[in-house]
């Protein structure tokens, strides 16, 4: 059975919350927290806008599927977000106890990966799905930023 609500699909609309933060001046990056094929929640940075160093795009959005679910953890849900995690983000991913993240672009300096954070262990992740254009997103803001 082919399905629209494949990987591509919501890393699709994480790559939009990417590009509507890219257009705010924040670092471009993107997520949904998807459950049972619906988005529950969309976020960005927003780390300039706030100025708080902990409004990444994933806190934003464990925040809102929080919200939606009207409880703190996100079992049976799966992230989609067009950077890997940093450490502070899948620390707070740990204790959601989120089923599954899914990133685009590997974080190699500071990504949960490299930094060895623990993930729940009932967490999947992985990580590639629509690389390229993240990539791509990401390098165009920081040459922006770099040349001002």
């Amino acid at each position: 059975m082919n399905t629209i609500f494949e990987d591509k699909y919501f890393m699709k609309k994480a790559l939009q919350e990417a590009e509507i933060a890219y257009e705010k001046g924040e670092i471009p990056v993107g997520a949904v927290i998807v459950i049972n094929d619906k988005i529950i929640a969309r976020a960005h940075n927003l780390s300039e806008t706030l100025n708080d160093v902990t409004a990444h795009a994933e806190m934003q959005a464990i925040t809102a599927a929080a919200n939606f679910l009207g409880g703190k953890y996100l079992q049976n849900c799966t992230l989609y977000v067009t950077l890997e995690p940093c450490q502070m983000c899948a620390g707070a991913l740990y204790w959601s106890q989120i089923s599954k993240i899914v990133f685009a672009a590997k974080d190699e300096q500071r990504g949960c990966g490299i930094m060895k954070t623990k993930l729940h262990p009932k967490t999947k992740i992985s990580g590639g799905i629509m690389e390229k254009e993240a990539s791509d997103l990401l390098k165009q803001f920081f040459i922006e930023k770099r040349s001002q």
